[in-house]
This record gives structure tokens, C-alpha cells and sequence, in this order.
């Protein structure tokens, strides 16, 4: 069992900038895809980065040139900064861990970023 403790979020005027951190409890960190998830009012949980164990990244296209995952293997923790953030960022953003050969997936219970106007 892999435990996920995301920090970071807040409320962020438009425009303005947050990083997202998460922590995880593996000694195997550094094999999983790390990835960010998010979930507006209302709808439903949707992709926005992922990065794999050799840091391949994958960003979904609304967050493309504005948010930048990255990885600590060393602290076992994976970020998501997020600049130029508008209200349609707000949501709760969960962290996710994939392992790819053994077909796990672990999540975090969420942190709340609020864009205002």
C-alpha cells in the first residue's frame, strides 16, 4: 500500500502561481508513473500531467505551457507547478501513483486550488 499526501493548494488570484507537492510513502518511488488529476465543481475527475520513471511527460492541452510536473526521487515527491492560473483551474487535485508492470494504482485525498477572477 502506497500513501499520498498532497500539499500546496490555496487560493490563487488570476494570473497568479502554485505549486502542488506530494508525498509518497514508497521505497520504490522512482519505478511509478507520477501523475496529476484534478476535479472541478460538478464534474468529473480529469487528467492534467504525468511524468514517468525515466521523466517522460504528458500534459493534458489546457494546462500545456502553463504547468510543469517534475520529480524528486531522493525525497520521493512529485510537483506540479502551476502558473498563469485562471478560475477554470479551480478544483480539487489528487496525486496518482502507477506502477506499469504490476498494474497498481494508488491516490491521494486531494488538494483544493481556487482561482478567483
Amino acid at each position: 500500500q502506497v500513501q499520498l499526501v498532497e500539499s500546496g493548494g490555496g487560493l490563487v488570484q488570476a494570473g497568479g502561481s502554485l505549486r502542488l507537492s506530494c508525498a509518497a510513502s514508497t521505497n520504490i518511488f522512482s519505478t511509478y508513473t507520477m501523475g496529476w488529476f484534478r476535479q472541478p465543481p460538478g464534474k468529473q475527475r480529469e487528467f492534467v500531467a504525468a511524468i514517468t520513471s525515466d521523466t517522460n511527460t504528458n500534459y493534458a492541452d489546457s494546462v500545456k505551457g502553463r504547468f510543469t510536473i517534475s520529480r524528486d526521487n531522493a525525497k520521493r515527491t512529485v510537483f506540479l507547478q502551476m502558473n498563469s492560473l485562471t478560475p477554470d483551474d479551480t478544483g480539487v487535485y489528487y496525486c496518482n501513483a502507477h506502477h506499469p508492470q504490476y498494474n497498481l494504482d494508488y491516490w491521494g485525498k486531494g488538494t483544493l486550488v481556487t482561482g478567483s477572477p
